[in-house]
């Protein structure tokens, strides 16, 4: 998605270690016409796959998630990276490492908001090494559902998670694919 490629370009930041700061308008200060413009381009890759619910993990994903379901008229579920009171019942577990914060977390969703019957696209704001990702398709495996594909809004290309899901044959789209990124901030996507 060319538009939002030339945000990254023109706000977007490369710190230390591969890691892309986005928060200007992604997951921190979020850019409403372009989360819109996001959602509707996810939602015309998805229109025919006969989703009906998204996942996502809080808290950077839910609002191109939410933003997706309405686009898609479907609802989104995330997955809470703690227990809450407000949690009740039985629950779906799994245990995803975050990257960014360098913590391993006991990711949950109460089992009443997944059924056998559902066909899943999970959305997240990036595609890395895989962690969160994997972790969503094990709580969809627990609850007997069938991904139906996953949507990212970016994908560190040169990083393995995209490359091990499509070999398994799970649907990966990436509205902007990332090829390379240098520590002088030098940006370049994948055609």
């Amino acid at each position: 998605m060319r538009q939002l490629e030339e945000r990254i370009i023109t706000d977007g930041k490369v710190l230390p270690g591969g890691v892309l700061k986005v928060g200007s308008f992604l997951n921190h200060c979020i850019d409403t016409k372009l989360l819109g413009d996001m959602a509707a381009e996810i939602a015309s890759l998805y229109k025919d796959a006969g989703v009906t619910k998204i996942l996502t993990i809080e808290a950077s994903g839910i609002a191109i998630a939410a933003a997706a379901g309405m686009a898609l008229g479907v609802p989104v579920v995330f997955a809470k990276k703690h227990r809450t009171t407000n949690v009740e019942g039985s629950v779906y577990m799994t245990i995803i490492h975050s990257f960014t914060h360098n913590e391993d977390y006991h990711v949950i969703v109460q089992r009443d908001c997944l059924d056998a019957s559902d066909k899943i696209l999970i959305i997240d704001d990036f595609l890395a090494n895989g962690s969160a990702l994997r972790g969503l398709i094990d709580l969809v495996s627990q609850s007997g559902a069938e991904v139906a594909g996953v949507a990212v809004c970016v994908e560190k290309c040169f990083q393995p998670g995209g490359d091990e899901f499509r070999a398994k044959g799970i649907r990966v789209d990436a509205l902007a694919s990332i090829e390379s990124m240098t520590d002088d901030g030098r940006i370049t996507f994948r055609s």
